[in-house]
C-alpha cells in the first residue's frame, strides 16, 4: 500500500471520528425526545399564599395527581399582587407540560381590574380543566335585624350607604360577586377590603362589620355554630353541603349565578399530547371517591370538563367581569 493511499485512509478516518460527538449528541437527542411524558416533577403554581382554600385544594389534588401521572406534583406557592404574580410566572413558563397554575374567578377579573398586566390573559395562558364550583355564603353578624335575603335588601335600601360588608380584598370573588348583586338589585352597600378573607370573618363574627361573603368551607360552621346567620348562597342551585340555606336567584334576584370555581391552565403553546395527559389524570383525580367526599363536605362541586369547554368558561366570564368593573369604576389599589 502506498503512502498516499495510507494518508488518504487516515483522512477519511479522522473525518469519521470527528463527527463521532454530533452522532452521539444526535443520538441522546433522539432518546430524549423519545422518552414518555411525564419524566420529570410537575409544578403546580398556586399564586396565593399559603393556607387558604386554594393552596388547600391544590395540595389535596397534587397528592393524587403525582399517584396518576407517575411523577410528583410539587406545590408552588408564588403571592403578590391579586394572584397576578405567581400567574406571570407561569405565563413566562416553558411551554413544556411541566408547568400548571390554578387559577380561581381572579383570574378572570384580573383581566380588567388592571389597567396593565405583565401577560396577555387569553394569549399566554390555555385552559386544561375547571375543577371544582362552589357558592359563597352571604353571611352576617347575629345582631343585625336581617333573617333572610329580602330584609337584608329591604334595610339596605332603607339605610342607603350606611351597611357594610367585608372582603378579603378589592377584586377577589366574593367583593366583585357582591358588587354584582349590589347592581342586579339597586342597593347601596359599602365594601370593606381586607389583607384576607380569614381576618374579614374574625371581623364579622366580632360585629365590626354587619355582612360577608364568605367560602362555605369557613363560612358554615360558624354558621351552624350561631356565630354568623346565613342567609343565602350564591349560586342558581342550594348547596347539597346545606340544602335548607335558599338562593339569591329564588328569594331575591332571579337569575343570579355566582360562586367560587378553581381550575387548572397551562402556559400557551403546551403539546396537545401532553395538555390531554394532563387533563386524563386530573379528571381521574376528580373520579376518586376521597376527593369527591371531601370537595362535597366544603360546598364544592366536581366539574372537570374539556378544555375547550372550560376556555369558553374563561372567555366569558373575563366579558362580564369587564362590564360590572366598568359600571363601578372598581380598579386595583
Amino acid at each position: 500500500m502506498s503512502d498516499e493511499t495510507i494518508c488518504k485512509r487516515h483522512q477519511v478516518q479522522g473525518r469519521y471520528l470527528s463527527l463521532l460527538p454530533f452522532l452521539f449528541s444526535f443520538c441522546c437527542a433522539g432518546v430524549a425526545a423519545a422518552q414518555p411524558y411525564p419524566s420529570k416533577p410537575i409544578r403546580l403554581i398556586v399564586p396565593l399564599a399559603p393556607g387558604g382554600p386554594s393552596d388547600t385544594l391544590a395540595r389535596a389534588v397534587a397528592v393524587r395527581l403525582s399517584e396518576a401521572m407517575g411523577q410528583s406534583v410539587i406545590v408552588e406557592n408564588r403571592a403578590g399582587a391579586g394572584g397576578t404574580v405567581g400567574t406571570d410566572v407561569a405565563a413566562k413558563s416553558p411551554p413544556d407540560g411541566y408547568t400548571m397554575l390554578l387559577i380561581s374567578n381572579s383570574f378572570a377579573i384580573n383581566a380588567s381590574l388592571y389597567s396593565k398586566l405583565a401577560y396577555d390573559t387569553l394569549k399566554d395562558l390555555q385552559a386544561v380543566t375547571l375543577i371544582a364550583a362552589a357558592p359563597y355564603l352571604i353571611a352576617v353578624h347575629p345582631s343585625l335585624p336581617a333573617r333572610s335575603m329580602k330584609e337584608l335588601l329591604a334595610l339596605a335600601r332603607a339605610r342607603p350607604g350606611q351597611l357594610n360588608y367585608a372582603s378579603g380584598g378589592s377584586g377577589t370573588g366574593p367583593h366583585m360577586t357582591l358588587e354584582l348583586l349590589k347592581l342586579g338589585t339597586g342597593t347601596s352597600i359599602v365594601h370593606i377590603p381586607y389583607k384576607g378573607a380569614g381576618p374579614a370573618l374574625i371581623d364579622l363574627m366580632a360585629g365590626h362589620v354587619e355582612l360577608q361573603p364568605v367560602n362555605m368551607l369557613v363560612g358554615l360552621p360558624q354558621a351552624r355554630a350561631g356565630k354568623l346567620r346565613a342567609l343565602a348562597v350564591t349560586t342558581a342551585k342550594r348547596s347539597a353541603a346545606a340544602p335548607e340555606i335558599p338562593t339569591i336567584a329564588e328569594t331575591v334576584l332571579p337569575g343570579f349565578d355566582e360562586g367560587g370555581q378553581h381550575g387548572i391552565v397551562v402556559p400557551a403553546g403546551t403539546p396537545r399530547e401532553n395538555v390531554a395527559r394532563l387533563h386524563q389524570g386530573i379528571i381521574k383525580v376528580l373520579q376518586n371517591p376521597d376527593v369527591k367526599d371531601r370537595l362535597a363536605a366544603e360546598g364544592s362541586e366536581v366539574v372537570g370538563n374539556s378544555p375547550e369547554q372550560f376556555g369558553s368558561i374563561i372567555r366569558a366570564d373575563i366579558e362580564k367581569w369587564a362590564r360590572v368593573i366598568q359600571r363601578t369604576g372598581i380598579r386595583a389599589n
